[in-house]
């Protein structure tokens, strides 16, 4: 029984460990069945599944009858590996969509004008950039008034370094309707600025969002 592996040999602490990656067919497909029979091992079942499918190509087009047909593998089991490969053939076939291209201080307060000139709190958001300049992520980092005690920069290029961005854009509203930047604007700017220097990673812009207008602090020097 795999509770009888060694700790370093179960499927789910070596994914733990070591990544996904590092598993084998059998050991992911355990993962997935989380349980053998009283007879075999969840190893040995899900050995005994590949055998059958000669691997992982010939089990893409296994059905729900064919899978419960084999000892051991249940109407739960059989929907889990059928729901699994589903995903798979979804996440193969995906395509990446035209991303946005923020090219000028103006694209980038295009792109949330809409959606963040209205608000009646202070919202920061980040557009996170790859080489090209095409946005990978916006997202809000923070909500409330803008200072730099609650500016955290690890929370910015923590968010940057996940998704291996080249440049970041902080954007922020103001719900007064006027985007000219404040003493803290500035200051959370320089600081943005100074952090990104030693990450490695641009902060390109710093956009202040008010109603119809804004204003970008690259443009008045502060970036």
């Amino acid at each position: 029984m795999i509770q009888d592996f060694p700790d370093d040999e179960r499927p789910r602490e070596r994914l733990l460990s070591f990544g996904a990656s590092h598993l084998s067919n059998n050991e992911l497909l355990a993962i997935l069945l989380r349980t053998g029979t009283k007879e075999e091992s969840v190893l040995q079942l899900a050995n005994r599944i590949l055998h059958k499918y000669d691997g992982l190509h010939l089990m893409n087009q296994a059905t729900v009858e064919e899978l419960t047909s084999i000892k051991g593998i249940g109407m739960a089991k059989a929907i889990q590996i059928i729901a699994a490969l589903e995903i798979g053939r979804r996440v193969a076939n995906l395509h990446v969509t035209d991303r946005y291209v923020v090219r000028s201080p103006e694209d980038g307060a295009n792109y949330v004008m809409e959606e963040m000139r209205h608000l009646s709190q202070e919202h920061f958001v980040c557009l996170f950039l790859n080489t090209k300049n095409q946005v990978l992520l916006k997202k809000t980092i923070f909500i409330g008034s803008l200072n730099s005690s609650i500016v955290h920069p690890r929370d910015i290029f923590r968010e940057a370094l996940r998704r291996s961005a080249a440049s970041i854009i902080c954007i922020h509203n103001h719900p007064s309707g006027s985007p000219e930047p404040s003493k803290e604007d500035i200051e959370v700017t320089k600081r943005l600025k100074e952090c990104g220097i030693l990450m490695g990673i641009d902060i390109l812009d710093h956009i202040i969002i008010g109603d119809r207008k804004f204003v970008s602090l690259r443009e008045k020097g502060y970036v």
